[in-house]
């Protein structure tokens, strides 16, 4: 069975970094383009950072210069790293594989001093 498994989130001051992980088994996952989402609360979950099969990355202006996606498709795996985090980066992060439309669990990410 197909899953994605988020993990990394937590609680970070201003200005700090986090890596997020998203680890997926039950599928061929160097075929699937791969995007990072997220929803805060009382707002409408966004797409913060895309990667294609072929590597291609997109952000929104919003995090574009903070946060940087890569994939290992090694591992069955990809990241979001976010630096100079802001209280407005605080949200449940979801990551999702396009080609079954596969949503992880969900991670917590609190951005707060």
């Amino acid at each position: 069975q197909a899953q994605l498994v988020e993990s990394g989130g937590g609680l970070v001051q201003p200005g700090g970094s986090l890596r997020l992980s998203c680890a997926a088994s039950g599928m061929i996952f160097s075929a699937s383009a791969m995007g990072w989402y997220r929803q805060a609360p009382g707002k409408q979950r966004e797409l913060v950072a895309f990667i294609t099969s072929g590597y291609s990355t997109n952000y929104p202006d919003s995090v574009k210069g903070r946060f940087t996606i890569f994939r290992d498709n090694a591992k069955n795996t990809v990241y979001l790293q976010m630096n100079s985090l802001k209280p407005e980066d605080t949200a449940v992060y979801y990551c999702n594989a396009r080609l079954t439309n596969l949503w992880g669990q969900g991670t917590q990410v609190t951005v707060s001093s």
